[in-house]
């Protein structure tokens, strides 16, 4: 494969041609070095999604006269059907809605709960060891779900459609049934293992006898589409309490955990305030605590904007060396300090200072990386899978929702709750188990992401938006667990310190440190004497498949057009506008 410094393909037709390529092919054409890319546009409203039904559902909600939260709402319900892997009703997440009228930007926490019956030392075996089996796999993974919660709470303060409709189009998907896609059909069959350890999943994801689906095929989901009807008429009440919640509560008990119906009637969502910053004379807005992913994105921006980024170059060693001795001092201050802001008290305002930033560049080597090792977080004030997926949409009077949500793995913990379609999140595994001992994504957690009932767990989903002069300009996210924060900041240093359109900021290859392991994760396109040059500064370099799959919408501040583009990392992504 040819080594390049920047993602090309031929225009608008070159990108839809590879995006409908087998994966192989479509990596192929990707780094294949050919002409400029170009982002989708359109005059009034637009939507990017992992999945392509979804999008068109979210535009035509747009184009129906619903605001960027009704579509938002919808895009959430119809990628629990088309997108099971991520999409969901059984998980939770973060959505920052942005009112171009007021100016005003909320945050809406819909992460899941732990469970009352949760306690500190849930996931450790009989030896005081982490029980990733426990954690992950078991009943006990599933903290409370917050999607339905979450959707109906930003509903009711910022929507403008009748919550039916815009629930209708999900119902409809899930009981007609939906084109299996290649994309589909390759993760069902990568996780039957886990899709049939629990046979209320492998009846709805695989034929009689376990035959796969194949691309073609159509996959009806009856249970959901009740669960989905419901929800419709009932409200969160048609979720939370009733025979879904029950159905909930005796699935996860019986998978050995401990969820009680009144575990899920007394689920809240709740809104926070965002967390914000500045960078070269844009506002940057993200998600506040239990997410780290504002924090640290604000944090790493800060330290890098003393330097001439640039001159630097795209990717050049140099920029990547800074960034990355950025992004390790602030992943070892997310061990010491971030947890749920109702349980701890998280120095926000200290870790997104400008002084603080100024002492982080006091730290940095310029020359030569600093080993992990001698990393330490600072001496403050006290204080998400891969399979996550993000959507962002702006309307046709500047409203934008950056949203993402997730089960954590593939198909989450893989258990259903029988009669009900929906499959459970395994998102217990995002707290410590025990402090200093990696999650599954190798992020080190400390006593402030301890299990604890009520508690939501630590994420690093990155939900953000970049207003210039005031009004929206970028609205970005991305899934990647521990890499969410990190593709997000590289999409929003390319624009702004390398003059990328949308579409290029989302092709450009990735790089990605994480404190601990030391090691400096790289993609493919980034050059061999970059390489080489990287290793000379005392990096060890891991070569990665691929980092992220952003989904983004832009507003040009001229002309008001909206231009938009899909990362080509994953299959079936979608952006598309009217």
């Amino acid at each position: 494969m040819t080594m390049i410094s920047r993602f090309r393909l031929s225009g608008a037709a070159g990108l839809l041609a590879a995006l409908s390529m087998p994966a192989a092919a479509q990596e192929a054409a990707i780094y294949s070095g050919m002409d400029r890319v170009h982002p989708v546009w359109a005059e009034n409203g637009m939507v990017s999604a992992q999945e392509q039904l979804a999008a068109e559902i979210g535009r035509d909600i747009l184009a129906q006269g619903g605001n960027a939260v009704d579509a938002g709402i919808a895009v959430a319900f119809a990628l629990a059907v088309t997108l099971p892997r991520a999409g969901n009703l059984g998980g939770g997440g973060f959505m920052l809605v942005h009112d171009a009228e007021s100016g005003e930007t909320h945050a809406i926490d819909y992460r899941e709960m732990a469970p009352a019956g949760a306690t500190r030392d849930m996931f450790l075996d009989a030896e005081g060891n982490a029980d990733s089996e426990l954690s992950r796999y078991s009943g006990a993974a599933s903290g409370v779900p917050g999607t339905v919660a979450g959707m109906k709470l930003v509903h009711d303060e910022y929507g403008s459609m009748d919550w039916a409709e815009i629930v209708a189009p999900a119902i409809r998907l899930a009981e007609e049934g939906i084109t299996v896609t290649p994309d589909l059909a390759d993760s069902l069959e990568a996780m039957q293992e886990r899709l049939t350890h629990y046979p209320s999943a492998a009846r709805i994801f695989y034929k009689e006898g376990g035959e796969f689906y194949r691309p073609g095929d159509t996959l009806v989901q009856a249970d959901l589409a009740n669960t989905l009807r419901k929800i419709a008429e009932e409200g969160p009440d048609g979720f939370y309490r009733g025979e879904v919640a029950e159905a909930i509560a005796r699935a996860v008990t019986e998978a050995g955990g401990d969820m009680t119906t009144e575990d899920l009637a007394n689920y809240r969502a709740v809104t926070r305030e965002p967390v914000r910053g500045t960078y070269r004379g844009y506002e940057i807005v993200s998600m506040p605590p239990p997410s780290s992913g504002g924090i640290h994105l604000i944090q790493i921006l800060n330290a890098l904007e003393g330097y001439p980024i640039g001159a630097l170059g795209e990717n050049s060693s140099e920029t990547i060396h800074l960034m990355a001795e950025a992004m390790k001092i602030a992943y070892a201050d997310r061990s010491e300090y971030l947890g749920d802001p109702d349980f701890v008290d998280v120095p926000v305002d200290a870790l997104t200072g400008k002084d603080y930033a100024a002492e982080m560049r006091a730290r940095i080597n310029t020359g030569f990386a600093t080993p992990s090792e001698l990393i330490r977080p600072a001496d403050l004030a006290p204080y998400e899978s891969d399979q996550t997926t993000h959507y962002s949409i702006i309307d046709k009077d500047g409203n934008a929702v950056s949203n993402t949500y997730t089960i954590n793995f593939s198909y989450g913990s893989g258990l259903v709750a029988e009669g009900t379609g929906v499959l459970m999140n395994n998102e217990m595994d995002d707290f410590s188990a025990k402090p200093g001992v990696p999650n599954a994504y190798g992020l080190i957690g400390g006593d402030a992401n301890a299990v604890e009932a009520g508690k939501r767990p630590l994420s690093s989903m990155t939900p953000t938006l970049v207003l210039r002069d005031g009004e929206i300009w970028l609205v970005t996210g991305s899934p990647g667990g521990a890499r969410i924060i990190t593709t997000v900041l590289q999409v929003v240093m390319n624009m702004i310190d390398h003059g990328m359109n949308v579409a290029e900021a989302s092709h450009a290859p990735r790089i990605h440190h994480q404190w601990l392991p030391d090691e400096l994760r790289i993609e493919q396109g980034i050059s061999l004497d970059t390489q080489r040059a990287l290793q000379a500064k005392g990096h060890r370099l891991s070569l990665e498949e691929v980092m992220g799959s952003t989904q983004s919408v832009m507003r040009d501040p001229e002309s008001g057009v909206l231009l938009g583009a899909s990362d080509p990392r994953r299959a079936g992504a979608a952006t598309v506008g009217y």
